[in-house]
């Protein structure tokens, strides 16, 4: 399998409602879980999908997001909540609309945080528990990676 069909396998996966995935192929078999351990850990094959390669030429380091706020005080709930997929990160539903969440804006479960876009597609990105915005990590606009951290929340 390659990666492109890996990655399909995975956004299926996290798009619904089954718990897993195994796929055989080739004498190969990748066993997908969105929940930690709840396929058997001995027979998983960890697949890592490669970073696509870094241009020669690197930019400067961008300056942290205008709607980040200063460091906030160090906590033990603070979590980060990482993007699902590869795909350019919008905190609005439309340019001229007020963000989904802002530093500081209370967070129900299942309320939207922000959409990535995503061939073509506009995916919305929801909360999975209540919390409060810490810190934005990412600009508008900008693209992302699967894993990457998008929000800093603390949980309430």
């Amino acid at each position: 399998m390659n990666e492109d069909e890996i990655r399909r396998l995975v956004k299926i996966v996290e798009e619904s409602g089954i718990a897993g995935l195994e796929v055989s192929r080739w004498g190969r078999k990748v066993k997908i879980s969105k929940y930690p351990g709840s396929m058997h850990a001995a027979s998983m094959t960890h697949v890592q999908i490669p970073a696509p390669p870094v241009p020669m030429a690197q930019p400067a380091p961008a300056a942290p997001p205008a709607s980040a706020a200063p460091n906030p005080a160090p906590s033990k709930n603070l979590v980060e909540i990482k993007s699902p997929m590869v795909g350019t990160f919008y905190r609005a539903p439309a340019p001229d609309a007020d963000p989904y969440a802002q530093v500081g804006s209370a967070i129900s479960k299942g309320q939207v945080l922000c959409i990535i876009e995503a061939m073509k597609l506009m995916n919305e990105i929801e909360a999975d528990f209540s919390c409060r915005i810490a810190e934005i990590l990412v600009d508008n606009g900008q693209p992302v990676e699967y894993n990457q951290p998008l929000f800093r929340v603390e949980k309430t």
